[in-house]
Order: C-alpha cells, then sequence, then structure tokens
C-alpha cells in the first residue's frame, strides 16, 4: 500500500485532498487484489537482493535489450533492401518460476523483431514459440541466446 501510495503521489504530483483520498482508495484496491501475490511465508522475502536485482533490470539490462532491438529494427526498416526472413522458432527456457516465464515472455515479445506466440510446458521442459523478424540461426539454443540475450539470466536471478 505504502509503496503504491508513494508511487500515486509522485506520478499526480499534486497534494490537493481529492488526489490523496483516490490515491489512498487506489492503493489499497490494489495492495488488496496483488498482496496474494507477494505476501509469502517470509514477509520481506522480495524486498531485499531480489528487489534490487529487479530494478536494475528494469533500469538498464531491459533498456539495453530494448535499444538494440530498436536499432536493428530502424536499420532494416530504413534500408533500401528490407533485409528479414520471418519465421516462427522453438526457442528453450531454463525458467521455473511462473513469473519468471511471463516476465521473459514480456520482454521478448516488447522488444521490437520479436512475439512471444506460444509457451509450451511439456516434454518436461519450457519452450517458447517465438515470432522472429529476421530468423538468423535456425539452431534452437543458438537462436535462443540471440532472441533472449541476457534476460533470461537476470530474470532467473529475481525470480529462481
Amino acid at each position: 500500500f505504502i509503496l503504491c501510495y508513494v508511487i500515486w503521489i509522485l506520478l499526480t504530483g499534486s497534494f490537493a485532498a481529492q488526489e490523496l483520498i483516490v490515491g489512498a482508495v487506489v492503493s489499497i484496491l490494489v495492495a488488496w487484489f496483488s498482496a496474494r501475490f507477494f505476501v509469502h511465508d517470509s514477509p520481506y522475502w522480495f524486498f531485499g537482493k531480489r528487489f534490487f536485482i529487479l530494478i536494475w533490470y528494469c533500469v538498464a539490462i531491459f533498456p539495453w535489450e530494448l535499444i538494440k532491438a530498436n536499432w536493428d529494427v530502424a536499420k532494416r526498416v530504413l534500408s533500401p533492401k528490407l533485409r528479414i526472413n520471418p519465421g516462427i522458432i522453438r526457442v528453450p527456457v531454463d525458467l521455473t518460476a511462473e513469473y519468471g516465464k511471463a516476465m521473459l515472455a514480456d520482454s521478448i515479445t516488447l522488444t521490437p523483431g520479436t512475439i512471444t506466440v506460444d509457451i509450451d510446458e511439456r516434454e518436461g521442459r519450457c519452450w517458447y514459440y517465438i515470432h522472429w523478424v529476421d530468423v538468423q540461426e535456425t539452431d534452437r539454443e543458438a537462436a535462443g541466446e540471440i532472441i533472449k540475450g541476457r534476460m533470461e539470466k537476470w530474470i532467473r536471478r529475481i525470480w529462481q
């Protein structure tokens, strides 16, 4: 509640009574609905090393991967010969936590040129089906390293 309320105040930038009341109501609702995701046996399980790694991921790792992907797509769009080789590739993922799998799939989808189409958890392993605007590698492991970059390693540190 407190974290959400502070973010509300920072985003609105207002200390008007109606803003503070609405912010408190919204923060209580968000805290109430999301508590089951963050409350565990240990009340501070996430607010330690994991929290700072998440902040680092959101401030440095993911933005860098996003910039690289944007640059690559911009070069393709602006080049006279549109070099694309679209395809869907099955990529192995070594994450076990559901939050981590969702975070990686979202991170891949948010980077231009890739979309996570499906997650397959059969055969005792997790696989992502990813639409890639320029399939550079058909080997699953190598393609996974190109697409996932450093994101999977950092997400594993957060959620496992």
